[in-house]
């Protein structure tokens, strides 16, 4: 067995080590640590690991609380100490910056924490029949697999969602269709609890009825999804309040559909939400743009704070729905939305908006290189807000607002978002040089 003392960890959470020159990416490995190893892959110049025994512990090593942890890819890190996950995320965060970027930060922003477990208020159950392994599996995948680890319980989901686990077991093997069910989508607000069953064939009678008991039985809403996300419609009740979740230091309310993109963890979002209108500073006679706005999720306390806010998301239904939810909130008058392609973005495109003070740039993971790119001369908002979740494509971006649009990196720290995972929310404040 190979033994190899643990440097640090690489972006997703796992030890990093050099032996003979090559660097070993060894799963379940902590910075500081002496272990033995087994290869799981290797490459002329890197290998894949995992710990097969720790010979020497760090310090910052627990004993992780979730029965699956090792076989489920859900969490990776729930065997490092939250505060030393949150402390991993942020030199993650600068190591991008710097490596990929050229750029440090003037400032490090406090962390965004929150409670690090039953936090997921979204998530998506894979389902799958397996006679020999005793039936239906529900679960997040497995590590390095398509396979399905297997759940009773999730300690990262509500612990009343987590209890309907064994629940749900009984239900999917009682069905007509249960081999032609692929996953469970399960989404939690301030006013309900959504179930959405993604389903290849129709259901039958008696298997409608058995999801309607399951919905009186344990209070929770029924959504039955045949094909795409907006295919999605609510079987029982019928009657009930919808989906939502507040922002109460905003006045907001924010109304959605269970398959519509929220963030996972409604406490940091808050706090996001709160770092962001404090660094974008919106006051009345501004006029901003919210870019990847979705539902409105910055845009409604952008104009809530009195700036005129210009949303631009590249779904259609996203944008109805941000309308809707602008005027619910009364916020309509200070508020337009358009949908437009923004990895498509132009010189002229970003002109049509208008004449921008800020900027406020939400993109998912393959980040805004075509809107950084796009910023001219004669459109260059002074504060440009950048939240983010992937590390890499905000250092790509950065270094185009800096190295080339004459921007100055602030400041930049990080959102502990998925606890006990490698994923990384951060936000960063470029201003005008």
């Amino acid at each position: 067995m190979s033994v190899a003392l643990i440097e640090s960890l690489d972006h997703e959470g796992r030890g990093v080590s050099h032996v003979d020159g090559k660097a070993i990416f060894i799963e379940g490995a902590l910075p500081g640590e002496k272990v033995e190893y087994a290869l799981l892959r290797e490459r002329p110049r890197y290998a894949q690991a995992e710990v097969r025994r720790v010979v020497r512990a760090s310090a910052q090593r627990v004993v992780p609380p979730c029965a699956h942890f090792g076989s489920c890819g859900g969490c990776s890190m729930q065997h490092l100490d939250a505060l030393a996950q949150a402390a991993a995320k942020q030199r993650m965060l600068e190591d991008a910056l710097w490596h990929i970027g050229k750029i440090e930060p003037e400032i490090i922003h406090a962390l965004i924490d929150g409670p690090a477990w039953g936090y997921r208020h979204r998530a998506r159950l894979s389902v799958r029949v397996v006679p020999s392994k005793g039936g239906v599996l529900i679960g997040f995948h497995q590590k390095r697999s398509s396979h399905i680890a297997d759940m009773q319980s999730c300690v990262v989901l509500p612990a009343q969602i987590s209890a309907l686990v064994p629940a749900l077991h009984v239900l999917i093997a009682g069905l007509s269709v249960a081999d032609r069910v692929p996953q469970i989508e399960i989404a939690v607000s301030d006013t309900a609890t959504a179930f959405v069953f993604r389903h290849l064939l129709p259901f039958s009678a008696r298997d409608l009825n058995a999801l309607t008991v399951f919905a009186d039985t344990h209070g929770v809403q029924v959504w039955l999804q045949p094909a795409g996300p907006e295919s999605a419609a609510r079987l029982h009740p019928q009657e009930g309040p919808g989906l939502a979740y507040t922002l109460p230091e905003f006045d907001v309310r924010m109304d959605f559909r269970p398959t519509d993109f929220t963030q996972v963890n409604v406490h940091i979002n808050r706090l996001l939400v709160r770092r962001a209108m404090q660094l974008l500073d919106p006051r009345p006679g501004e006029r901003i743009a919210d870019l990847f706005c979705g539902l409105g999720n910055f845009s409604l306390p952008i104009a809530r704070l009195g700036a005129t806010m210009v949303g631009v998301e590249g779904s259609t239904s996203l944008v109805a729905r941000a309308l809707a939810n602008a005027e619910s909130n009364g916020l309509a008058a200070r508020c337009e939305f358009h949908a437009a392609d923004l990895f498509e973005s132009t010189e002229d495109s970003l002109a049509a908006l208008g004449p921008l003070d800020k900027l406020l740039i939400d993109p998912p993971r393959e980040g805004a290189i075509a809107v950084v790119k796009a910023i001219s001369a004669a459109q260059r908002p002074r504060r440009i807000v950048y939240v983010s979740c992937n590390p890499a494509t905000l250092a790509r971006d950065a270094a185009v607002l800096v190295h080339e649009k004459g921007y100055v990196l602030r400041g930049a720290g990080v959102a502990n978002m998925f606890p006990h995972t490698s994923h990384v929310e951060s936000i960063a404040l470029f201003e005008r040089d």
